[in-house]
């Protein structure tokens, strides 16, 4: 297997920000791709020993195309999860000024993630959507379609553009959060600060079902910081859940809920347990510690085996 990683190019986007801050990736080969599908096809195949690619938003929720990606590619864990700050610039070719802008070229996730400021502005814009944020921009060199693009303030160091406006982000505070791939089955050693996902679906379309799911993290006292919906789409109303659950699938709380959900749904994926990014410690009620799961299932088998009780 080769040791590069892949992440969604060209230089200067925020996957590439976002693999920067993998320690395991510094001075190896990273390969630039132009979508998550060829990014994964990399670690599947082995061109590449892990992949970085964006999975959810602060402002968007999560990105469809790679919840779509680890739900239908066999073999992929996540090994590890890197926030990025995303910040934007309108920038052009030299000379233009922000009246002659009539078409804007934007990746889809940020020109959501601008799309008020650009209403206000150019009401009147059109968008052509770009597989990159720095694709946006270089391509106003390759193609007069768009005026100008949607682009990450570092896009100024690539060439000779016109920076337009600065700050068009409608939410200054937003954040990406990205995942590392690969095909490893070795789990990162729980940090107390974890998590870990999943991809499971409802057994039938009826009333309670997603309750039932649910039910089984909070009846072991285990938070979900993410539930995603997406379809499976062999018929309308069939869906799988994307879930983040706080947590390592060692400690007994996770565990306990996986086993859960494994009994309840007729499908479930174990996309991996990593530590946050953030580093925040889990927390969770005293009655869920590991011990007293132990304890209980010493307790059961006291029983079963016919020791008198204490």
């Amino acid at each position: 297997m080769s040791d590069s990683y892949s992440y969604l190019g060209p230089s200067g986007t925020f996957t590439e920000a976002a693999l920067a801050q993998v320690p395991e990736a510094a001075g190896k080969p990273w390969r630039s791709v132009n979508n998550v599908g060829e990014a994964l096809d990399d670690v599947v195949s082995g061109r590449s020993t892990a992949a970085m690619i964006a999975i959810e938003n602060s402002i968007e929720g999560g990105v469809t195309a790679t919840l779509d990606a680890l739900a239908n590619i066999p073999g992929l864990r996540i090994v590890g999860e890197y926030l990025v700050k995303v910040q934007f610039v309108l920038v052009a070719r030299p000379g233009t000024r922000l009246q002659d802008v009539r078409v804007v070229n934007a990746h889809p996730v940020a020109y959501a993630q601008t799309r008020r400021w650009l209403d206000a502005h150019l009401p009147t814009h059109g968008h052509i959507p770009s597989t990159s944020n720095v694709a946006a921009a270089l391509s106003l060199f390759d193609s007069e379609l768009a005026d100008a693009a949607v682009a990450p303030p570092q896009i100024v160091s690539q060439g000779e553009f016109e920076v337009l406006a600065e700050g068009i982000s409608d939410n200054a505070n937003a954040v990406t959060r990205f995942v590392l791939v690969s095909t490893s089955t070795a789990l990162p050693a729980a940090t107390g600060a974890d998590k870990t996902s999943i991809i499971a679906e409802l057994p039938a379309d009826r009333a309670g079902a997603l309750l039932e799911l649910l039910e089984q993290f909070s009846t072991r006292g285990v938070n979900l910081s993410l539930l995603q919906s997406r379809p499976i789409g062999d018929a309308l109303g069939r869906y799988r859940f994307v879930i983040d659950a706080d947590g390592h699938v060692t400690d007994e709380r996770v565990a306990d809920a996986l086993l859960g959900v494994r009994r309840f749904s007729p499908g479930v994926i174990f996309l991996g347990s990593y530590p946050r990014a953030d580093r925040v410690p889990v927390e969770y009620v005293a009655r869920y510690d590991n011990e007293v799961f132990i304890e209980a299932r010493d307790w059961l088998r006291g029983i079963v085996s016919g020791e008198p009780e204490l």
